[in-house]
Order: C-alpha cells, then sequence, then structure tokens
C-alpha cells in the first residue's frame, strides 16, 4: 500500500508537469495567435485607408472628366484627359486587400505533432546521444565514424593496440558516458538480430578472458538468445515474457534509486527491472553477438538517438 501510494504521487506529478507544459504552449500560441491578429488588421487598415485616398483621387478624377465632356471643343477635352493623367501618376497602385498574409497555415496543419516537438525540448529524460568507446571494444568488433553503431566482422581481427580496458575475449563494448548519478535513458535497435547482450557494466569490471554476465560480476543486462528467446542475466537467468520479436529496447537507468529498467521501446511495455546498490559508476553495455557465415546475427547494434 505504500509503495502504491508513492506511484500514485509519481504518476500524478509526471502528469501534472504535462498538463502544465500543455497549458504553458497553449496559452502562448493563443498570445502569439493575438499578435499575429492585430498586425494583420493594423495591416488591412493601413491598406484601406491608402485605398480610400486613391479612390478619392479617382472619384475627383472622374468629375472632372464628366465636366470636361459638356465642353464643345474635343481638342480640350482630350488635353484635359492628359493633364488629368499626369497628375495622377503615381498616385493610383494596386492594393490587395486579402487576408493572405495572415498565417493560418501557423496555427493548423499537423497541430498536435508541432506541439509535441515543442514538450519534448522540456520533456526529461529523452533518448540520449550515447557514444561507443573504441579503447573497450574487442578487436573483432567494427565501429561507425560516429561510435553509434556496433557490429562483428567475420574477416580478420583489427590490429588494435591491447590495453587493460579492451575486450579480448567476449565481444563487447562499453559506452564512453559514466553514470555515477541521475536519471538516464538510451535506446538502442536491435532488429533481425538472433544474439545480442545490453546493459550495464562497472566502470571497473574485468575486460580479460572469459566473463560471466551477472550482477555479481557487475554485469546488469537482459540477452536474447537461440533467435527468439529473451532472458534477465540473473543467476539463474530470468525468462522474459516477450510477444513477438524485440527491434528496439529502452534502458532507464535511475542511479540514485538504485534502479535499472528494460522496455520494449516501440510501445514502452515494461521487459525487467534490477533493483541494486551500485557501488560505483556504470557504463552503457554492448555485444552484438558473433556473426556466422550463413548470414545469421550481421545486423549491427545502434544507439538510436531521437532528435528534434
Amino acid at each position: 500500500k505504500s509503495s502504491a501510494k508513492s506511484l500514485r504521487v509519481t504518476i500524478g506529478e509526471a502528469f501534472e508537469r504535462l498538463h502544465r507544459l500543455l497549458r504553458e504552449r497553449q496559452k502562448a500560441m493563443l498570445e502569439e495567435l493575438e499578435a499575429d491578429t492585430a498586425r494583420t488588421l493594423s495591416d488591412i487598415e493601413h491598406k484601406i485607408q491608402r485605398y480610400s485616398h486613391q479612390l478619392r483621387k479617382v472619384q475627383e478624377g472622374t468629375q472632372i472628366l464628366q465636366e470636361r465632356l459638356a465642353e464643345a471643343d474635343k481638342h480640350v477635352f482630350l488635353a484635359g484627359v492628359a493633364s488629368l493623367s499626369e497628375r495622377l501618376k503615381g498616385k493610383i497602385h494596386e492594393t490587395n486587400l486579402t487576408y493572405e498574409d495572415f498565417p493560418t497555415s501557423k496555427y493548423m496543419g499537423p497541430l498536435q505533432f508541432t506541439i509535441w516537438k515543442s514538450l519534448f525540448q522540456d520533456i526529461h529524460p529523452v533518448p540520449a546521444a550515447l557514444t561507443l568507446d573504441p579503447g573497450t571494444a574487442h578487436h573483432r568488433l567494427i565501429l561507425s565514424d560516429d561510435c553509434t553503431i556496433v557490429a562483428y566482422g567475420n574477416l580478420h581481427p583489427q590490429p588494435l593496440q591491447d590495453s587493460p580496458k579492451r575486450f579480448d575475449v567476449e565481444v563487447s563494448v562499453l559506452g564512453a558516458q559514466a553514470f555515477g548519478a541521475g536519471v538516464h535513458y538510451w535506446e538502442v535497435v536491435v532488429s533481425e538480430k538472433t544474439q545480442w547482450v545490453l546493459g550495464l557494466a562497472h566502470e571497473a569490471v574485468s575486460r580479460k578472458g572469459s566473463i560471466q554476465i551477472l550482477p555479481s560480476r557487475g554485469f546488469y543486462c537482459i540477452v536474447m538468445h537461440d533467435g527468439n528467446q529473451y532472458s534477465a542475466c540473473t543467476e539463474p537467468w530470468t525468462r522474459l515474457n516477450v510477444k513477438g520479436k524485440l527491434e528496439k529496447v529502452g534502458v532507464f537507468l535511475d542511479y540514485d534509486k538504485g534502479l535499472l529498467i528494460f522496455y520494449n521501446a516501440d510501445d514502452m511495455s515494461w521487459l525487467y527491472t534490477f533493483r541494486e546498490r551500485f557501488p560505483g559508476k556504470l557504463c552503457s553495455y554492448f555485444s552484438p553477438g558473433q556473426s556466422h557465415a550463413n548470414g545469421k546475427n550481421v545486423q549491427p547494434l545502434r544507439i538510436n538517438t531521437v532528435r528534434i
């Protein structure tokens, strides 16, 4: 009951923040609309004044022409027309009285999507732009130039300098960012793979030799194995109830509360939760698994960066 009460408060605060952000966006958008309306009406009023002034000039000219028409001498009449034309030259301008300049499209179109994009700037956490640490990568792994994609290379080991930081047996790599506090979230695309391991590892885990991916060894991970099976790397493994095949995995860390939660990032359905008292800084952990000559598991793991 205590946990449920606390969670009700957490849920209420989260929704209230969204409501507040929406109200603020609505107020700002309505104020902007009022400003655009006032500016457009002022412009139309100015155009009407110009149009009225020009209309008076034309009416005056028409009156003069009507008076000249009564004159018998056509030469005098034509001279008067020429004189009037010269007087009005440069004083009559085309005036557009439509409201095409009013920015209606700014307040129409995909309005909800526009609002969501503006909200995205204030929502926390959002998928972090993590990168991989090349200095920790197993020599069989190939990283993209921006260090956001990792794949297993089948051809030859890369001539990389060995160091205590580098995994030499497990085909693994750590993230470049270390977490020692706060709330963090990131997503990893795992499409079309038959094997992978994802999660967190203590910054000081052993990188040499065969490694057990277990909490007691400093690893907090979930694994895909045997093509379509998912488990949490606990002691023993805990089978996960996953409907269908995961395309994208979300990883949420609340370091201070000792929470590490995995999600199906496509619909944010829950997969597994580690509750730990973390003894030190943590790094994200990635293993794309070995690919095979038959073409299985050749797809990479890719950190999903949401750009808005």
